[in-house]
This record gives C-alpha cells, sequence and structure tokens, in this order.
C-alpha cells in the first residue's frame, strides 16, 4: 500500500485542486462485474477520503456479499492519490480511484485489491507487468426497441479503417480524445473497427494497475460524452450477431526495472524462454481464464467458429499461440504478447488477476507452450483442429464458469469468497438467459407443431 500522506501534504494538494477549480472529489471503485461505482465527496473532505475512505452499504455492491448488519456491512472506498485527475468533461470534479477496505482491513472481495495482491507477487520477484489494453466499442442508438448504429449511413460490409464514417463520428472521437489526454493518458490512436458503429482507441500501456484504473477512466468519459452526442455507448461484447464483436485485447511484457524479460537478450526476435514459459501457463488455464475475459452470456456469441459481414470475426476460438497470429487466443511478438481473449465486457482487475495467476504457474512449473502455430485457424475444419491437439475454448458461460470452479490457481488469485461469489452470480445470469423464451425461438417454434 502507498504511504499515508502528512497533513501538510494532503492541505497542500487541496489548495493546489482549489486554485484549479476543484470542489468536487468523485471517489471511484468498480463492483465484480468492473461497472464504475462511487459517490461524490467535497473537496475538504480529501484527508477523510485518504484515511478512512468513504463510506457504501456493502450489500448494495455486486460481488461484496456483505452482510446487512454489523461492522463488516460498511464498505470503505480508500482514495489512492496517484490517480488523481481532473476530469475535463465534469468541470469542478477530480476523479481518485479508491481501494476497498472494510472493518478496517483491506477487503480481499474488492477487485482493486485483487490485482493489487497478483501485482504483489510479480513485485516478490523484482517484476511489473506493463499492459497496453484496448477497447473497442460501439456507437448506438434504439429505436422502436430495436438496437441500431447510430450512424445510419455506417453500412459497408468491410468497414475497417473507413474514412467516411470515421469523420461522421469526430465530435465526438475528438472529444473523447482531448478529455482522456487531459485527463492524464496518452492516446495513441483511433479506428472505426470491423463492425458498424464500432470504434477502437488505443491509449499508452502502463503497469498492470495503473493500465486498469485507465480502462476504467475512459468508460467514465466515454459514457458521458456519447450521451451529450445523444448516442449510447457500449461495451456489450456483439450487440450484432451477423458482424464482430468488442474485444479488449492485452498486449503484455514482464520487466525487471529497464529490462524486458520477456525479450531475448541476444536481440533476437519473438519471446524468451521465460515468456514462452508464462505463455505456456496462459494456454494452460485458459478455460478456466475465459469466465474471467469473457464473463456474459453474450460473450459467446463472438468466441464462435465462423464468418461474419466481414469476413471474419476476428475473436480466438482456439487455445493456441502464434507469431503475430491473430487466430489465436494469444499473438506473439517481439517481446511481448497479445491475449485475444478478453472481450469488452471483462473486469480488466480480474481478468488481469486470473492472466498473472495463470503465468506465474507456467514460469514456476516451466511449461511448454508447444509449438508454434502459423496457420490461419478460421480457415481450419474442426477435424482439422483435432487433429493438431488444439482445445477448443468453452462456447458457452455454463461451460466457462465449471472450468473456472475446477481451476484452483485462477480461483486463488481471486479469493475463496470472491470466487464462489462469482460462481454464484454468473451461474444466476446462465440460468437467467436459459429460461429466457427469445422472439427466435418463438417464430422458430411458434406454430410448428
Amino acid at each position: 500500500m502507498t504511504t499515508m500522506p502528512s497533513d501538510d501534504d494532503l492541505s497542500a494538494l487541496q489548495a493546489t485542486l482549489k486554485q484549479q477549480g476543484v470542489h468536487t472529489l468523485l471517489a471511484q471503485f468498480v463492483d465484480l462485474h468492473g461497472t464504475p461505482k462511487g459517490k461524490w465527496v467535497p473537496l475538504h473532505q480529501l484527508p477523510t477520503l485518504v484515511r478512512d475512505g468513504a463510506g457504501f452499504a456493502g450489500p448494495s455492491i455486486w460481488g461484496t456479499a456483505l452482510p446487512r448488519t454489523g461492522p463488516r456491512s460498511e464498505y470503505y472506498a480508500r482514495a489512492d492519490l496517484r490517480t488523481l485527475s481532473v476530469l475535463p468533461w465534469m468541470p469542478g470534479v477530480a476523479r481518485v480511484a479508491c481501494d476497498g477496505f472494510v472493518a478496517g482491513a483491506p477487503f480481499d472481495d474488492c477487485p482493486r485489491q485483487v490485482l493489487r495482491r497478483a501485482t504483489a507477487r510479480l513485485a516478490q520477484r523484482g517484476w511489473t507487468l506493463q499492459v497496453g489494453i484496448e477497447p473497442e466499442f460501439f456507437l448506438l442508438r434504439k429505436v422502436d426497441g430495436r438496437w441500431l448504429p447510430f450512424d445510419d449511413a455506417d453500412r459497408l460490409d468491410k468497414p475497417s479503417y473507413d474514412l467516411k464514417s470515421l469523420p461522421r463520428q469526430a465530435a465526438f472521437l475528438h472529444a473523447l480524445r482531448g478529455a482522456l489526454e487531459a485527463a492524464g493518458m496518452k492516446v495513441q490512436q483511433t479506428d472505426h473497427e470491423d463492425a458498424h458503429g464500432q470504434y477502437e482507441i488505443n491509449f499508452e500501456n502502463a503497469e498492470a494497475l495503473a493500465s486498469a484504473d485507465n480502462v476504467t477512466l475512459f468508460k467514465l468519459a466515454a459514457h458521458t460524452l456519447a450521451e451529450r452526442q445523444g448516442a449510447v455507448f457500449s461495451m456489450m461484447p456483439k450487440p450484432f450477431a451477423n458482424q464482430p464483436g468488442s474485444g479488449l485485447h492485452f498486449h503484455v511484457s514482464l520487466w525487471d526495472g529497464d529490462r524486458c524479460v520477456f525479450a531475448h537478450e541476444d536481440g533476437r526476435a519473438g519471446l524468451s524462454t521465460l515468456g514462452g514459459h508464462f505463455i505456456a501457463g496462459v494456454l494452460a488455464h485458459s478455460a478456466g481464464l475465459t469466465a474471467l475475459a469473457a464473463p456474459t452470456v453474450n460473450s459467446y456469441k463472438r468466441l464462435v467458429v465462423g464468418e461474419s459481414l466481414s469476413g471474419t470475426s476476428w475473436a480466438p476460438a482456439y487455445v493456441a499461440h502464434g507469431p503475430n497470429n491473430r487466430t489465436a487466443v494469444v499473438r506473439s511478438l517481439n517481446g511481448r504478447f497479445e491475449w485475444r481473449l478478453p472481450d469488452a465486457s471483462a473486469n480488466p482487475y480480474l481478468a488481469l488477476a486470473g492472466l498473472i495467476a495463470a503465468g506465474l504457474d507456467g514460469i514456476d512449473r516451466a511449461l511448454d507452450p508447444g509449438p508454434a502455430c502459423t496457420d490461419d485457424l478460421f480457415a481450419l475444419d474442426l477435424a482439422q483442429i483435432r487433429a493438431r491437439g488444439i482445445a477448443l475454448l468453452p462456447q458457452s458461460l455454463e461451460q466457462a464458469i465449471d472450468a473456472l470452479r475446477g481451476d484452483e490457481v485462477v480461483r486463488a488469485a481471486l479469493g475463496p469468497s470472491l470466487a464462489a461469489e462469482f460462481d454464484r452470480l454468473k451461474r444466476a445470469e446462465w440460468t437467467e438467459y436459459a429460461r429466457h423464451v427469445s422472439a427466435w425461438e418463438l417464430e422458430r417454434y411458434g406454430a410448428l407443431f
């Protein structure tokens, strides 16, 4: 944990913020689903927010499983001042990411605390994980009960990198980039993705915890700015059945000070032996990790084999790795790899914690990642995939939850109580979905028999 600042330091910080026009602090944390939560706190309460935290009714937060009475019913969000940033889209407000505390101790089931524990395991070995997270998202509108792309003219069969529709959303996209950069993030690029109304914005990589915080800040900005344009910002993995879904790809590298331990010391291309072990752990635990990386019923409309309107889904379905292979779950690069499994609905704190646990297990057991795959896996049929000994990722939320239940390494990263609560909530989601009668079923079966 960070060192507690002195009274003088806090007074000086308050004065600086006041000079910048800040009168309110947004004390923000995330629930089990990765949804930002919090409250507004007057600037003069900064010392209390740092030392004690802002109080919340614990049972009102998804994933806490806290009781309704007694000292453990209160959830306190304590400010991490390293994350303090003025919000240009919300004049007078500065956001600070918070860690969960209960009964005066770090709360094990707070997603940010879960990731803190994971990064602490790396720190014990002198390592830090650098992660670049790439959020894909849709801009939507709802018309007569139907969800449609916000841009009605966005209709190309292959819309990736379209420079006709991209400028039509310039007001939102430029405002979003400006807001993120003013809040301390550095945007690298913005593009139109491979589905109608779909975009991607990339920002610089950062240490794992900071990168997850950045994704959360991105969500806060994007929701607000999209609403001002009359659009709905959506990180639903797959809103349109015949088009690609939204990923949340992680670019991952491991560092020992200024030295990337995933890179070959002699400068050769590819990944070091240690990097191979880390990837092998990720592959070995891919089934259990899928529950964290693809945590919704809708996620499994994205993780399917088959073509989309544009020609491909871009979502991995097979447990394999390969050099610059976007059809595998792990795309290996020089000194880093891209984990392509996570979708836009993933809680980045939990997904990263699971990834670290899997990678360290691969290192500790010196696992072999197996031969690199250079095939276009999307072009092979299932028989050819099986002949190569390549496993299929879980194809439903139920399968993924079952896999997580049997994966002690990934469950340990969550901790026993959060793992149990994740299992309970996600099984309830699956059951509710399984019992739902859809329009497709009525059309197919209503008058058939």
